[in-house]
């Protein structure tokens, strides 16, 4: 680390940082109330908010969003005449999916070679504490040269949409001259990096009905429609020969002209076992980032314990499909869905059914922002140059912002570089990461409010 008085702080903050976090991932806040009680996630929004009061933010209030989730919201007067930054996170996470897989639980931040592991802890409770860190060490530092609003989103990873539409009705409170969104990542642990490009996504559920119900499959099988089967076919027509995706009239050469992703560091970084290929054409970083991918993210059906010898009547899948940059995510969802339509066999009924959606996104990486963005990663991260990288992944709220505030300046990094392994078992964040991202928003923050004067 960089040996400066802020450093220095931030480095001494570390332990407080580590406590906090883990207070925070101990709440299950799976916005899928279905599984997870809603309380846990309102309990978390408490936390952030009485967390903003205490640093001195005013106007915190906790947000009632259209999809029946909390966002959070404070705002931190800075000097008169300062520019604002707004600093996004969500407390929201993915369900822990095989709590079983897990070496330590998952809501229970634990330490282990190095690293803390709990859901969450990089994606994104991770990214509210940083926000948390930088802003306290510069109030050890002579105080936040600029005015903070801090927005800590409820439902981003279920892509319902609640706070694009909260904002979309009050243009005036996410209001910024620059926005910084705490959920991203570097290309991987102690390279700086800030992500460019953003997928979009659309999620479809989609149902196929064949009988009025199950059959003997000794007594009917070979002759009645099998609805599992249906979706099945219904569900490969989706990739090419080779895996890439193919949905009707959707493009999908594109190719990515920046930061490179070697095929072999992909294949540690994703844990492919020996032997098994890698699926679609291109560079690996065309495949992530600059064009469209499909992905079956569930499917109802019997499991094979308990399974009885029938033709099926119905059968269900949840279907993801990302969104490169350049591409409207309505548009492509017309596509799939008539794409999921069409591909039924034996005059099979199918019904879709959306469930989530978000625009890709662009950002302007040579706007004066990233500049100072540039200078303070690279003092954070001992002077190495800032890397732009895309994100396969998908944060809506982006587009909205962007459509909202057009000259808003909107900056993405985070702590989900490739060890963390968001969304997967056994998710955990690198505190050096934690320590020097910190580090290198505090320093924006001084440097974009010494621009701005």
């Amino acid at each position: 680390m960089p040996d400066s008085a802020l450093a220095q702080t931030v480095a001494a903050l570390q332990p407080r940082a580590r406590t906090e976090l883990a207070e925070l991932v101990a709440f299950k806040s799976v916005a899928d109330f279905a599984q997870f009680p809603k309380s846990e996630s309102e309990a978390a929004a408490r936390w952030i908010a009485d967390a903003l009061r205490a640093e001195g933010f005013q106007d915190v209030a906790l947000l009632d969003t259209p999809d029946g989730t909390q966002s959070v919201y404070g705002y931190l007067p800075g000097p008169a005449g300062a520019p604002t930054v707004l600093l996004y996170a969500h407390y929201d996470v993915q369900p822990p999916l095989d709590e079983d897989a897990w070496i330590s639980p998952p809501f229970e931040l634990t330490e282990r070679d190095g690293r803390w592991y709990g859901r969450g802890a990089a994606d994104c409770k991770g990214g509210m504490i940083m926000h948390l860190t930088a802003l306290r060490t510069l109030k050890e530092h002579g105080g936040i040269p600029v005015n903070i609003k801090v927005i800590a989103e409820g439902s981003e990873e279920q892509g319902t949409g609640g706070l694009e539409q909260y904002a979309t009705a009050h243009p005036e409170l996410l209001t910024a001259d620059a926005i910084v969104i705490g959920d991203s990542g570097n290309f991987r642990a102690g390279l700086p990096t800030v992500t460019a490009t953003l997928r979009g996504m659309t999620m479809l559920q989609v149902r196929v009905d064949t009988l009025e119900g199950n059959l003997h499959s000794g007594q009917f099988g070979g002759a009645a429609p099998d609805a599992l089967a249906a979706l099945i076919r219904i569900l490969d027509s989706l990739r090419a020969e080779d895996g890439s995706t193919t949905v009707r009239g959707l493009a999908a050469d594109a190719t990515w002209e920046g930061l490179q992703y070697p095929e072999a560091d992909f294949r540690k970084d994703a844990k492919v076992l020996d032997g098994v290929g890698l699926i679609g054409t291109g560079t690996i970083a065309d495949r992530l980032w600059s064009r469209p991918a499909v992905t079956v993210l569930g499917i109802d059906c019997p499991p094979v314990v308990g399974a009885t010898p029938s033709v099926h009547a119905s059968a269900r899948a949840l279907v993801s499909l990302r969104i490169p940059p350049g591409t409207d995510a309505v548009d492509a969802t017309k596509l799939l869905t008539a794409h999921l339509e069409g591909a039924a066999p034996w005059g099979a009924r199918v019904a879709v059914e959306q469930v989530g959606q978000g625009q890709p996104f662009r950002a302007d990486t040579t706007s004066p922002a990233y500049a100072s963005m540039a200078a303070a990663l690279s003092e954070a991260y001992d002077g190495q140059e800032m890397q732009t990288s895309g994100l396969g992944g998908s944060i809506p709220l982006c587009n909205t912002l962007a459509g909202l505030y057009p000259d808003t300046e909107i900056l993405l990094i985070g702590l989900s570089e490739p060890e963390a392994q968001i969304h997967a078992v056994n998710e955990s964040v690198s505190p050096d990461e934690l320590e020097r991202l910190s580090l290198a928003e505090a320093l924006f923050l001084q440097r974009f409010a010494a621009e701005r004067v």
